[in-house]
């Protein structure tokens, strides 16, 4: 079992983390029963058992950072706020747990993995919290273990090595339409999530109906709701959908935060049509970057600029050059769009009431997280500021088409710190 792992995939994460905006993944799950923490304490030392990788410390070595085994136990709090992560909060642990009410909370750096990762860990603590929590006895089948045989795959990060990579593509696009600016909101800086739920059967018959899927077709109402509040822009409306890039890489066991993007441009050639045939011509955009040769193309890129970070000597030096690379890339997308899939957490999916995934939203606006859980989607807006101008045009969207929503709450966006040596 590696017991050190050198940072590769994850200095990018590192070097743009801030206080303002965090790389961290947050899930809050509302259970069916308020929680018993013993229970949950005995779910979460069993899960963190199957997942060594994510049983880590930061620390520098030779010049470079990297992850060693942290043998302290993950920490659980009785709060809805969580802890500071890489901190003594948290045992310096990347990840950590948290419960309120009936309510359990995950943490973890988003470097260090992404949301198809964390829905493991997920998969596994609800497997045994109710397993003990209601005395039943869940199939096995598909969830990830501790007492498994932990393959290599899960361990390796499937970039750093790769020496057989495209070169990446220097087109240049050119600027999306800014929400922020569009709207005149530089004043606003209010952190808001609105959390919206719909129907997953009746979604997906819409979204069949109109040859889409859930996140093309997410995709396709919010750039129409833009499209309607600025009709006359000349900016292209663009959004960023997060691709998983397991499949290119050949990766599907990886644990890393593995996440490209497929460019949807709402051009002016398909403004005029319905929408019935809006979302064939953004499937196939999906389709066509979603081929291996396009993915790994992305990852060529990326892999570039973890190369590029490791070239530079300083800590401040790497954190100038991950922002200025992060300023170009927000630049050119109006929205970020992210779905990892349905859930599927088997037999412990029953006893789910509510389901939310946090993540920092680029600087320039919003990201929709999609989630689809026990029957529901759950489309968090997640925002750099508080005004509802674009949710609800997007509501406005659903209301057109005739699909029934309930907009849960609206929340300020909490996410853990994570601290960081150059930070002190």
């Amino acid at each position: 079992m590696e017991q050190k792992q050198k940072l590769f995939t994850e200095l990018r994460w590192i070097y743009t983390t801030t206080k303002e905006y965090p790389c961290a993944i947050r899930i809050r799950i509302r259970m069916r029963d308020l929680v018993d923490p013993d229970v949950f304490r005995n779910a979460v030392d069993t899960t963190m058992g199957r997942y060594p990788y994510f049983c880590v410390e930061l620390q520098k070595t030779d010049g470079q950072y990297c992850f060693v085994q942290n043998h302290r136990p993950v920490v659980i709090t009785n709060s809805p706020h969580g802890v500071e992560l890489n901190s003594k909060d948290s045992n310096y642990h990347m990840i950590a747990f948290s419960w309120w009410d009936n309510w359990i909370m995950l943490e973890v750096f988003h470097g260090m993995t992404d949301g198809a990762g964390a829905y493991e860990v997920i998969g596994t603590l609800l497997h045994y919290y109710c397993s003990e929590r209601y005395n039943i006895a869940l199939s096995e089948e598909g969830v990830r273990l501790l007492g498994d045989d932990i393959p290599a795959e899960e361990w390796a990060d499937p970039m750093a090595n790769r020496t057989d990579l495209p070169v990446p593509s220097r087109n240049q696009m050119p600027t999306a339409l800014g929400l922020i600016s569009s709207a005149g909101l530089q004043s606003d800086t209010r952190h808001t999530v609105y959390s919206v739920a719909i129907s997953e059967a009746e979604f997906m018959r819409f979204t069949t109906k109109n040859n889409g899927s859930p996140a093309t077709m997410v995709s396709l109402l919010f750039s129409r709701a833009i499209n309607k509040l600025y009709p006359d822009s000349k900016d292209v409306i663009r959004v960023s959908l997060c691709v998983n890039q397991r499949d290119a890489l050949h990766a599907p066991l990886a644990h890393q935060s593995l996440v490209g993007g497929a460019f949807l441009e709402y051009g002016e050639q398909m403004r005029d049509l319905p929408l019935n045939e809006q979302a064939p011509i953004y499937r196939k955009m999906v389709s066509e970057q979603t081929q291996e040769d396009a993915v790994l193309m992305g990852v060529a890129s990326q892999s570039g600029i973890a190369h590029m970070i490791l070239s530079k000597e300083s800590d401040q030096e790497r954190i100038e050059l991950a922002k200025a690379i992060g300023s170009v890339a927000q630049s050119v997308i109006t929205v970020t769009v992210s779905y990892v899939g349905k859930a599927n957490f088997k037999g412990a999916e029953q006893y789910v009431r509510d389901f939310r995934l946090w993540t920092s939203s680029a600087s320039n606006g919003i990201t929709i997280e999609m989630s689809a859980v026990n029957g529901r989607f759950i489309l968090d807006f997640i925002q750099v500021f508080s005004s509802p101008l674009f949710v609800n045009a997007f509501l406005k969207e659903l209301e057109e088409n005739e699909i029934v929503y309930d907009l849960q709450d609206v929340c300020d966006l909490e996410l853990p710190n994570i601290k960081l040596p150059w930070a002190e």
